[in-house]
């Protein structure tokens, strides 16, 4: 064999090789914009002052983790953590990741690694032989065998690694989606406890509220019976207390499926629901980070598993494509054997098989160029999704953005009332007990300052909770992520 022929072989060969790395698409997820700001229109530094708290908008800062700490609560802080630690569904889905890990170990293991195996033999056997003089038309034989077989099958143009890799990126998804779900229970425990203690804040006003409406009724209804108020007023008063008694147990029902809710996600059953805190013993934190787009893009985990799912179906184009070229295997066996013990061991017993093998499909009825165009429809559709995903947490990010500044809004404003009605409340009051004033007035007012409480609790839970979606919709930057891992790992040891 000529030298030009061998080097002819081994660039054909070389070329070859090079083109499985073209195999399939990059595997980097399609290119998003990148605006200038989230919303329709840029967000305000900070926002109105309400509750003494003016939020500051930290544009760049990094979304950090264990963010609901900054609400300043040790028994909210122990609520999420018994949360991450006894939650059945986010204990299932490590268990899912700490399965899909082991198999993909294993076919790596299995898909880069010769196989050995070993095997023995002992049999006895009886077979016909061609009848010859004085021979006996039957033999009886015992034969004895012990060997080890090699089996490697080496992926020419790609087919091995491109397989490894989509099944690597599916873990990194299923990985994504554990830290997803790691965010979305703390964040949902948040949302919980805030709910339930603006609830209670509720309740306990509404209480009021249809007591004060109560003894105007009664009051009314008195005077009516003495001629000095109309039939129609003392049966308005009546009603206004009867609305205001039914809207309590609304109230008390809601106030029940939040903590029952809340005692399921921190892994207790409803009738062992945790206690919680006053609305007032949570502090507003005042600077929320913002992360700009291109860090959203790597701190948010939904975004991150749709970038690992657009690299596993690039894999896997890729995989198909290479199926449509040669795989080479290679066996081999060594061992020892023979029709009794001292053949086995003496210098004719060894046994020994090498072999090699090339498959090239020719005709499989279309199946592996149909498979391939799937695959490709597949990628298509993962990157996609990958638009889609991202642009939903731009969406996210922009409604939380907005719900701050007009919740800090509404909160002032409610305040505003709620502080005019007090006020009107005291001279109403101080009047009454001068005499100037019927107490049929103190009561009217104190309803219109109850009301007036209850909107600002309900504009100061509000505010609380989408402080606590901001927070979740900027997700965690991927070395937060792992300082979090590290301190938990240490605290463990």
């Amino acid at each position: 064999m000529s030298f030009t022929y061998k080097a002819s072989v081994f660039a054909a060969a070389a070329a070859f090789a090079m083109t499985a790395c073209s195999f399939g698409p990059s595997g980097e997820p399609p290119a998003m914009p990148s605006p200038e700001h989230y919303g329709a229109q840029a967000q305000p530094a900070k926002t109105a002052a309400a509750g003494g708290v003016a939020q500051t908008f930290d544009v760049g800062a990094t979304p950090g983790p264990q963010w609901w700490r900054l609400y300043h609560c040790a028994a909210l802080d122990a609520l999420v953590d018994e949360g991450l630690r006894n939650s059945p569904t986010l204990a299932a889905t490590q268990r899912t990741l700490a399965s899909a890990q082991e198999q993909l170990r294993a076919q790596i293991g299995s898909s880069t690694l010769p196989s050995i195996d070993g095997t023995a033999q002992i049999q006895r056997a009886r077979s016909p032989v061609a009848p010859q003089l004085g021979l006996p038309e039957q033999v009886q034989y015992n034969f004895f065998a012990g060997q080890l077989q090699a089996h490697y099958t080496f992926g020419l143009f790609g087919q091995t690694r491109y397989a490894n890799s989509a099944s690597a990126a599916r873990v990194n998804v299923q990985a994504f989606e554990l830290e997803a779900s790691r965010r979305a229970l703390a964040a949902n425990i948040v949302a919980a406890t805030i709910n339930v203690a603006a609830l209670d804040r509720e309740i306990a006003l509404t209480e009021r509220l249809a007591a004060v409406s109560n003894d105007a009724a009664n009051e009314d209804a008195q005077r009516y019976a003495l001629g000095s108020v109309s039939r129609a007023q003392a049966f308005e008063s009546k009603q206004d207390a009867a609305s205001i008694a039914a809207s309590l147990p609304a109230l008390r029902q809601q106030r029940a499926t939040a903590i029952h809710a809340l005692a399921v996600l921190i892994g207790r059953t409803p009738d062992n629901a945790p206690s919680v805190p006053d609305l007032d013993s949570l502090s507003l934190p005042e600077h929320v980070p913002v992360a700009v787009p291109s860090d959203l893009l790597r701190s948010r985990p939904d975004i991150q598993a749709a970038d690992a799912a657009v690299k596993a179906a690039a894999a896997d184009v890729g995989e198909a494509t290479a199926q449509l070229f040669p795989s080479l295997s290679l066996t081999g066996a060594m061992g020892r054997g023979g029709f009794s013990w001292p053949a086995v061991v003496s210098g004719a017993g060894g046994l020994w098989a090498i072999g090699a093998s090339l498959s090239q499909p020719i005709f499989h009825g279309g199946a592996l160029f149909a498979q391939r165009r799937a695959s490709i429809d597949a990628y298509d559709a993962a990157a996609l999704h990958y638009k889609a995903t991202v642009l939903s947490a731009f969406e996210d990010v922009a409604n939380s953005l907005a719900a701050l500044d007009n919740d800090a809004q509404t909160l002032a404003s409610s305040e505003a009332a709620a502080d005019a009605a007090r006020t009107a409340f005291d001279d109403t009051a101080s009047r009454h007990r001068m005499g100037s004033l019927p107490s049929a007035a103190t009561h009217a007012s104190e309803l219109r300052y109850l009301n007036a409480q209850i909107a600002a609790a309900r504009a100061a839970g509000q505010r609380m909770g989408d402080t606590a979606a901001l927070f979740q919709a900027m997700g965690e930057l991927p070395d937060a992520q792992q300082a979090t891992a590290s301190t938990a790992k240490t605290g463990r040891s």
